[in-house]
């Protein structure tokens, strides 16, 4: 098993098997296209291209008015429109370019919830989905003409684990990530 933590801030702890073809794709350090925005993980698999992205406004770091803040901005669409969809369409694009397109890419967003109530997280939830990829498909005046994105998926950390049971996360109390 090989363990990933997403982000210094967060505290998300992943374990893949050693055989699942991935990679952290936001590297920090490496020449990038100017204004590119990626997606934190890609994971190749035998069917399909996964874009990851992570996001965690529940780490213990963040302060109370700071998760509210970003919760607000996750129902007015603020966050899917300036960084989510902006990520999918760029992963995909750098991935094109790469030539590594062969295979439907399915956009898998994890958003750590855990400070939030159930009722919160069902609101945020619930449609989401739906509005990420209408905004994936549609950014300007008319719908892209190339489906780039064949699906995409929003997960909280308990939703993520029963979606993929062998890529388990779990959450490091606040004492652990500071070294980890």
């Amino acid at each position: 098993m090989i363990t990933y933590k997403s982000e210094e801030k967060s505290e998300l702890l992943f374990e893949f098997p050693d055989e699942l073809k991935w990679e952290k794709f936001d590297k920090q350090g490496l020449k990038m296209p100017v204004g590119m925005k990626l997606v934190d993980l890609v994971i190749e698999r035998d069917t399909d291209v996964l874009l990851i992205e992570i996001k965690d406004p529940s780490h213990s770091k963040s302060p109370h008015e700071e998760q509210n803040k970003y919760f607000k901005r996750l129902l007015d669409d603020s966050v899917l429109t300036e960084d989510l969809t902006p990520k999918a369409r760029d992963s995909y694009l750098f991935l094109h370019l790469m030539e590594r397109d062969v295979k439907p890419f399915k956009y898998i967003v994890l958003i750590g919830l855990s400070a939030f109530d159930q009722k919160r997280k069902k609101a945020l939830l619930s449609d989401f989905k739906n509005r990420l990829m209408a905004n994936i498909r549609c950014e300007s005046h008319e719908p892209w003409k190339r489906r780039h994105i064949a699906d995409c998926v929003v997960l909280s950390v308990e939703t993520w684990n029963k979606t993929f049971p062998d890529w388990p996360v779990k959450r490091l109390i606040a004492s652990q990530s500071s070294g980890a």
